[in-house]
């Protein structure tokens, strides 16, 4: 099944800030509000900051294999990185400017939008990324 919008809940856990750290995504149907796909992926030792890039990343990959001509909205309670993707700041940790470069390759010419939430409304991306922690793997659920 293909879907026309997609959105993406993305949040990153890093246990110690560097610490062992993992991106987690949720993958939602805006229209049911069904969980489509979850996912966690490791980020070795990283920084949080690094951590909420990778989970975004790995959300922007499923939920454009999902909808490959759909649009995809993106919330994080990051302000750091919505800001960042949005244009709005500049990026200037080299990790982090390579993160964004990567996100905007994979973006394309897709139509991705971004927004800031409050922490308790991102539980589920949050818990991906234990999730993963907790595992000592990343993994795909779909």
């Amino acid at each position: 099944m293909s879907y026309d919008r997609l959105v993406v809940e993305a949040d990153g856990a890093s246990r110690g800030n560097p610490g062992a750290a993992a991106g987690g995504a949720v993958v939602i149907n805006p229209e049911t509000g069904d969980v489509l796909a979850r996912a966690g992926v490791l980020c070795g030792e990283a920084s949080n900051n690094v951590a909420e890039y990778r989970g975004m990343i790995e959300g922007i990959d499923i939920a454009l294999a999902l909808a490959p001509q759909g649009s995809i909205h993106v919330r994080m309670d990051s302000k750091l990185v919505v800001e960042q993707m949005s244009g709005r700041w500049k990026i200037k940790h080299p990790d982090m400017q390579d993160l964004a470069r990567r996100a905007r390759e994979l973006m394309g010419s897709h139509r991705v939008t971004f927004e800031w939430v409050p922490r308790e409304d991102n539980a589920r991306a949050d818990a991906a990324a234990n999730n993963a922690l907790d595992r000592g793997e990343s993994y795909r659920e779909l």
